[in-house]
């Protein structure tokens, strides 16, 4: 959500310009103009310094350690399901600055088979998540279900198909085949191709194109909680073999 991270980065800024100038220009004045009297801060300097650290902790943290995302789709069933609420490493390729992600510290790059969070071309606003299929440089292609990397099958033990085959020269076969017949193409410098693990219900480089470097976020860590359907109340909706289970 991009919007909490602008209002976290302008609340963080906001409440310690006001610390930082009461401290090095108001505070010494209005003690010395209250003599005897009781000099207590103004209230908007009063909750600044109350909430400055906490933001400050709060926004480092999730901009270069970790950040929480919910898996709002099935896109990438069944490595991880409608509900679950993962941790994102925010370090695992590099720093990079809050809210237009320019990295300042490289560390590592995505691999292919990682599951990296990223902010798709066609929506820079939105955060994503799906598997890294393609490298820069890598010659892509789908056939018949199978992925092929530079003329080499890729072992895929995550996918899952979603439909069972259909028959030639009807719709479902004419959709389908968009989703299992895909290329060949070479990924361009500096770019992704992203695939999520259910691959008859993902928006992902098929249909969108390459995903710039740039654009990258973070790795899936672990699922650190996940919440199914609550239809059957709140205790038997929560997916407890599910906390903690480590991304792959």
């Amino acid at each position: 959500m991009r919007w909490f991270e602008i209002a976290l980065v302008v609340l963080t800024l906001f409440t310690g310009i006001v610390w930082l100038l009461d401290k090095l220009f108001f505070a010494k004045r209005r003690e010395a103009s209250a003599g005897l009297l009781d000099a207590s801060d103004p209230v908007i300097v009063d909750y600044s310094k109350a909430f400055f650290p906490v933001l400050a902790v709060v926004l480092g943290l999730r901009s270069f350690v970790a950040e929480p995302l919910r898996i709002p789709s099935s896109s990438m069933m069944p490595s991880l399901l409608i509900g679950d609420f993962i941790l994102v490493n925010k370090y695992a390729y590099g720093l990079r600055l809050p809210i237009n992600n320019k990295k300042f510290l490289p560390i590592g790059e995505p691999k292919r088979g990682d599951v990296v969070v990223f902010r798709p071309p066609h929506h820079p606003d939105q955060d994503w998540i799906k598997r890294v299929i393609g490298l820069p440089g890598d010659t892509l292609e789908l056939k018949n279900k199978t992925v092929y990397v530079n003329g080499q099958a890729l072992d895929e033990p995550y996918v899952h198909f979603l439909f069972p085959d259909a028959v030639p020269g009807s719709a479902d076969y004419t959709d389908l085949d968009v989703r299992r017949k895909y290329g060949p193409v070479t990924v361009p410098a500096d770019h992704y191709f992203m695939m999520g693990d259910n691959r008859d219900n993902s928006q992902d480089s098929r249909y969108w194109g390459f995903m710039p470097r740039s654009y990258v976020k973070g790795k899936a860590l672990f699922v650190y909680f996940s919440f199914g359907d609550a239809a059957n109340g709140l205790l038997s909706s929560i997916r407890w073999a599910r906390m903690f289970h480590q991304i792959h």
